[in-house]
């Protein structure tokens, strides 16, 4: 186990409130999923996989609650084989996120899903990503860039835009270059809980006894305020059955929710 997975162990065991925060990411998870073999993508810790049946929980680092090691550009799993891909703050880290949706394009089933949790940059969320979070915020990346990964490339690089400018700005594109796989969708969520939180850090500003209503409330306001306000995001790819003819379907494509950030006015970085 490397020397990071152990202190988010540690960090995990330690935080009632971190359990209570990610049982919400992991139900909201298990809501989005079609029956059928789920394979977990970076496993971490092996949380995800207590909550979900019938897993095969992959990292791209040892560990011993691993069912095996995968990397997300190159998976080990026949074509048509998986009903659903999940993973919890996986994207923004993959090198080259086109490699992976060949890969979900190919593994999935016809009706087969990507649902994961990832980062939210909204208006309300950006200044504690970029001035607070020791993650890049980089607004003017290309998240549908192509290239060779890089063996040596440390496995927590990343960038937190990625999900978000997949979502929103680079939505069509990303149907356009994935014609069998179409968004499904984009919830907006976790609005105070999971800053106040302290995430993976030691330190809290939210007591374990006001989590669950903090939670329960956020669900109310979230349809309102989501897109506006919102730390976190659930997206849901689906792999696209053939109509009649071998032709598919067009790509559903949600209107934009009134209040969002625009990822083209916060440009550039932040790496603290």
């Amino acid at each position: 186990m490397s020397d990071a997975l152990r202190d988010y162990l540690d960090v995990w065991n330690q935080k009632p409130v971190l359990r209570l925060i990610y049982d919400d990411f992991y139900r909201r998870i298990a809501a989005a999923c079609v029956p059928g073999l789920t394979v977990e993508l970076g496993g971490g810790i092996g949380n995800l996989k207590q909550r979900l049946d019938n897993v095969v929980s992959t990292d791209i680092q040892l560990g011993p609650w691993l069912d095996c090691v995968a990397d997300a550009q190159q998976l080990p799993f026949a074509d048509g084989a998986v009903g659903n891909i999940v993973m919890v703050d996986v994207l923004h880290h993959i090198e080259f996120p086109i490699n992976f949706f060949r890969e979900a394009e190919r593994v999935l089933r016809p009706g087969g899903r990507v649902v994961m949790v990832e980062p939210a940059i909204t208006w309300g969320s950006t200044l504690f990503y970029r001035l607070l979070h020791h993650e890049p915020v980089v607004t003017s990346a290309d998240p549908l860039a192509s290239g060779v990964p890089d063996p040596k490339r440390d496995p927590y690089d990343s960038n937190q835009a990625i999900p978000t400018l997949i979502a929103t700005r680079d939505r069509e594109r990303f149907h356009a270059r994935f014609p069998a796989l179409r968004i499904r969708g984009a919830d907006w969520f976790s609005l105070a809980s999971y800053p106040m939180s302290g995430g993976f850090k030691p330190w809290s500003l939210l007591p374990v006894r006001l989590c669950s209503t903090l939670l329960r409330i956020e669900r109310l306001v979230e349809p309102g305020i989501g897109r506006l306000a919102a730390f976190r995001m659930r997206l849901v790819v689906e792999k696209a059955a053939p109509c009649q003819g071998g032709r598919l379907p067009a790509a559903e494509v949600p209107a934009p929710q009134p209040g969002g950030v625009d990822p083209e006015k916060i440009s550039g970085s932040a790496k603290i």
